[in-house]
């Protein structure tokens, strides 16, 4: 090692053995001198006090403040001279430790270099008649010194703050601040007059009311970055220069300047945003003026400025928003507009000197443009004022082929192909929830010559003319042409109120309809006894109360009961004849009362309902058939499911009572499986005929009998349905060539099981016998078969023979 190098590296260690002496000399000083250094910092610090300091304990920190002397002072708690009358302690900490100069210090004079506080509450109060507890600190006119007192007040050049609970609490203006700081720290220079502090802040804003009646600004919101702040001390300005800080995850700019030698204290608040969703900025604004500007909503982030100004009186800050808006997606309580350009301004000063209130605020779009439902239009200025009771008003002309009302109702509700439209209206409207309230239309909205379907109910028509007059809260509907197939209407009528019930109670809106037709094929209305197919689902973000929600809510909730009188109604394979029915159409569905028609020879009468849910429409039924031929009966409705047997193996006059319900399709088919209830029925002078199943078996039981008509004379049945298995109450059958009793399952699909017993003697050698005691005794004499009826493999039913001991075990 070179000569010189091994004395630099001595003389290097050699100093620093001397930092350390002096450090360990300087920590057994302030270890054995604690008592007087506490007070010494005590009597330093309140020099510049109005009040009380008080320390409970002093601890030397050797780490925390080297190559200084730091000492941790425990319980320390900061009081105003008026603590006993309003006992809000101004600071109070566990754990506050100062760093001062090692070199004063072994002058004997203390020089505070850096504080640390933590763990504390920083409470600033003030009461009701303005005095506050930061009076404790001295105004330098107040400030004295003895001629032997040379040593300047104590400047404290850093300060660190963490886990500290801040509050501002003015109850003569209204005001309360709250921070819950995570951390506040920075240094502090002084120039000639006043000082400049460079801050770095992360706290947690509870509560940022300039007026606890209206709420918090960006309440429950993170505050964090960097301050440049500055005190001049003849003009008594605190000036805070424009600097980024992230409010929750968006970045701002944000500067402001308070005077506090005014009385109350003034301020001046600027904020700056470029690039931030408009829920975003409305959230950190007071709660009132929140809900207010949330009746809008702009889909790509804006250019927004904020200026809040005021004093820390009594009363609402002024507030002024301007905002631009460029090539956006507008939301609004009238609608969606597209290519949305404006600027916008929110007051909440719109006429000076009415006050900073809800009355006097204002919402103001300049240089209005944009296209509603793909129709371009342009207004000056769009206006809504008196934000504790808003009012919207304007005026709509236009003149447009019908088939751009399309994109106006929505192509889901009413679709136009052709005609014209020629519409001129003037609205004032309330705003309440962001919905309009008790509109006031005054206008005419004229469509001719009109091809339309209206979508829900798939029904069209052709050549259709209506004219709706609105006169206040009427409307007045004229020169009503509609064609529907060959079907011609032509009405007019009127709907008193029209616009509360429209806008406020759509459910309330009923229409009345009187109907006659010579023929009917219902298959042609499937749509409205159907369930009304939905609107394309929304976004929630993308919902709004515009006219296409109000017209679909409208025809949604409204209500029509139709008297129907038809001279032959047709469905499917089904005529009926002199059909009176009362149909009731509402938002869930239809119900059908007193329905009376003849078919098939008798009379069928029923009542039911239908609630709509989609492509499972459930539907209930009570039903009485009288007297109808069944073969008839059963080819009109498909043989009901069954597949054996069908139509054509079935003779007589059908009897029944049905209580159903289950599940049918929007093209008015049952969907299988669906079905449960119950059905009672009776068979007058009937016939199976030509029936496979019964001969394939009784060929050769019963080779001598007539199995091509087997006949009954009365046949009576009690059956369940539950799906796809229809339970057989136990029956007797007394037919032409045998007498049966059954009872089991039949299944629609697989699981049936039946059981038969069957006694092979011939029922005709009883026909001579009148005494029905005698022939039910005689009825099961002699040999019994017992069959088990189940699922073939080829789709039919198979029987076969069964030991009647096997019955009783599965039985």
């Amino acid at each position: 090692m070179p000569i010189w190098l091994k004395r630099v590296l001595q003389v290097f260690a050699a100093l620093i053995l001397l930092i350390i002496v002096v450090f360990i000399g300087l920590g057994i000083y302030v270890s054995s001198h604690k008592k007087q250094l506490l007070v010494s910092v005590t009597k330093e610090l309140n020099k510049s006090l109005n009040g009380t300091l008080t320390v409970g304990g002093m601890e030397p920190s050797f780490l925390k403040g080297f190559p200084g002397v730091s000492v941790k002072l425990s319980d320390v708690e900061l009081k105003d001279s008026l603590w006993n009358t309003h006992k809000h302690t101004f600071l109070n900490t566990k754990d506050l430790s100062v760093s001062v100069n090692a070199l004063a210090l072994l002058k004997g004079t203390v020089e505070i270099r850096r504080i640390y506080i933590n763990d504390a509450e920083i409470y600033l109060y003030t009461d009701s008649t303005g005095y506050s507890n930061t009076s404790i600190f001295k105004s330098a006119k107040d400030t004295t010194r003895t001629k032997e007192d040379k040593s300047s007040p104590a400047e404290i050049r850093r300060f660190d703050l963490n886990n500290v609970r801040f509050i501002l609490d003015n109850r003569k203006g209204n005001k309360l601040f709250l921070f819950a700081v995570d951390e506040f720290s920075g240094k502090i220079d002084y120039p000639f007059s006043g000082w400049k502090a460079d801050i770095k802040l992360k706290t947690l804003v509870r509560s940022l009311a300039f007026n606890t009646k209206r709420g918090s600004f960006i309440k429950d919101k993170v505050l964090e970055g960097k301050m440049d702040i500055s005190y001049n001390n003849s003009t008594g300005i605190i000036n805070v220069e424009p600097r980024r800080l992230n409010i929750g995850k968006d970045p701002f700019v944000i500067g402001a300047k308070f005077n506090i030698k005014s009385d109350p204290v003034d301020f001046a608040i600027n904020i700056e945003a470029n690039g931030i969703s408009w829920r975003s900025a409305s959230a950190l604004l007071a709660p009132n003026i929140t809900a207010k500007l949330n009746m809008f909503n702009l889909e790509k982030p804006i250019n927004v400025k904020c200026i809040i100004s005021g004093n820390m009186g009594a009363g609402d800050p002024s507030i002024l928003v301007n905002a631009s808006v460029k090539d956006n997606k507008l939301t609004s309580p009238g609608g969606i507009i597209d290519d949305c350009n404006f600027a916008g301004v929110f007051t909440n000063n719109f006429i000076n000197g009415e006050g900073f209130t809800d009355a006097n605020s204002a919402i103001k779009l300049y240089r209005f443009s944009g296209k509603y439902k793909d129709m371009p239009f342009t207004i000056d200025t769009a206006f809504i004022h008196n934000l504790d009771k808003p009012i919207a008003t304007g005026t709509f002309r236009s003149k447009f082929d019908v088939a751009k009302l399309n994109s106006v109702v929505g192509e889901d509700i009413l679709n136009f192909t052709k005609g014209s439209a020629d519409l001129a209206l003037h609205y004032s409207a309330d705003i309440v929830d962001f919905k309009l309230v008790k509109p006031v239309v005054t206008g005419l909205v004229s469509v001719k010559n009109a091809d339309l379907s209206y979508v829900p109910r798939n029904v069209n028509f052709k050549n259709t003319s209506i004219t709706l007059d609105f006169k206040g809260n009427d409307l007045f509907i004229r020169d009503i042409r509609l064609q529907s197939g060959k079907s011609i209407i032509n009405m007019d009528g009127s709907i008193a109120n029209f616009m509360n019930l429209y806008y406020n109670d759509p459910e309330k809106i009923l229409l009345k309809w009187k109907m006659y037709s010579p023929q009917i094929y219902l298959g042609e209305f499937m749509g409205f006894l159907g369930s009304r197919k939905g609107r394309k689902p929304v976004a929630k973000s993308k919902k709004t109360s515009n006219f296409t929600d109000q017209m679909n809510e409208m025809l949604e909730k409204g209500k029509a009961e139709i008297e129907m009188k038809v001279d032959q109604v047709h469905y499917g394979k089904f005529t009926g004849t002199g059909m009176n029915a009362n149909i009731f159409l509402s938002e869930t569905g239809l119900e059908l009362k007193d329905v009376t028609m003849k078919h098939g020879g008798g009379a069928i009468r029923l009542n039911g309902g239908l609630i709509q849910q989609g492509n499972g429409n459930k539907f209930k039924l009570n039903s009485v058939v009288n007297n109808v031929n069944i073969r008839t009966f059963f080819y009109a409705f498909n043989n009901f499911g069954l597949k054996s047997p069908t139509y054509k193996n079935l003779k007589g006059n059908f009897f029944t009572k049905v209580n159903l319900s289950g599940n049918i399709s929007n093209q008015g088919k049952i969907i299988p499986g669906s079905m449960n209830g119950a059905i009672e029925f009776d068979l007058k002078r009937g016939a199976l005929l030509n029936y496979d199943a019964v001969k394939s078996v009784g060929k050769f039981a019963f080779p001598f009998r007539d199995l091509d008509n087997i006949t009954f004379d009365n046949l009576h049945g009690d059956f369940l349905v539950r799906g796809n298995l229809v339970t057989i109450k136990p029956m007797q059958i007394n037919s032409s060539i045998l007498n049966v009793d059954l009872e089991g399952v039949y299944s629609m699909g697989k699981g049936t099981n039946i059981y038969l017993d069957v006694p092979l003697r011939n029922p005709k050698k009883d026909d001579g016998i009148k005494d029905k005691k005698e022939i039910k005794e005689r009825r099961m004499k002699g040999i019994v078969v017992h069959i088990l009826a189940t699922d073939g493999d080829d789709g039919n039913i198979k029987f076969k023979l069964i030991r009647k001991k096997d019955k009783d075990k599965n039985g």
